[in-house]
């Protein structure tokens, strides 16, 4: 009698291990792939300004700017995924910006609430790319502590937020624009959906 060995179902644990290393190497494609399109945007508007005459000169940081405050109104976790109360939900960002006091970068801290009762508090660092002398695109990055309360779980109480926004200054240095930001833990656990959000931002400066 010939002893037959099937090797068509791998283990259970394989399985198992395999998804995670897909659901992993998918949230890090999705993240690169929004990273790749943010600086792809942002190269085409310098490109494209610095085509103009040279009424568009390209300069980093806001020396001399007292510091501002910031609010925004817009939309959390645009791109839901299926997990349980994941979805889009409206949200109020505010965020205190302390000005050029690191060189070109300007240290801020921020704090957000979502309509189903999320709340993340963050702190963090942007730069100014001065892209003409009232177009203003900032990167920015930060880290904090949020809880979902009945909206989308992360996967994580600490979480980091990565974006950037446009906008138009003023001449008495008020700021109107558009801010887009990814929020996830970077893997710190194996949960990670990460979200996707957008605001319109205000900003005045602060002269105390």
């Amino acid at each position: 009698m010939r002893a037959v060995v099937s090797l068509s179902a791998p283990p259970i644990a394989g399985n198992v291990v395999s998804t995670m290393l897909r659901k992993g190497l998918g949230d890090r494609v999705r993240f690169l792939t929004m990273a790749k399109r943010a600086m792809l945007a942002a190269v085409a508007a310098v490109a494209c300004l610095a085509a103009q005459p040279a009424a568009a000169q390209l300069s980093l940081g806001s020396p001399g700017e007292p510091p501002r405050l910031e609010l925004g109104v817009g939309a959390f976790d645009i791109t839901p995924s299926k997990r349980n109360n994941a979805g889009t939900q409206g949200d109020l960002v505010g965020e205190y910006h302390f000005g050029d006091v690191l060189w070109i970068f300007s240290p801020f801290l921020g704090a957000q609430v979502t309509t189903k009762g999320g709340t993340y508090a963050y702190f963090g660092f942007g730069f100014d790319i001065n892209l003409t002398p009232n177009w203003v695109f900032t990167p920015n990055g930060a880290a904090g502590w949020y809880q979902p309360g009945g909206g989308t779980p992360l996967g994580s109480w600490w979480e980091f937020k990565t974006g950037a926004e446009l906008d138009y200054k003023f001449a008495d240095l008020t700021r109107l624009g558009l801010a887009v930001h990814h929020i996830s833990n970077a893997g710190l656990t194996h949960i990670n959906p990460g979200e996707q959000q957008i605001e319109v931002v205000y900003s005045m400066p602060l002269r105390w």
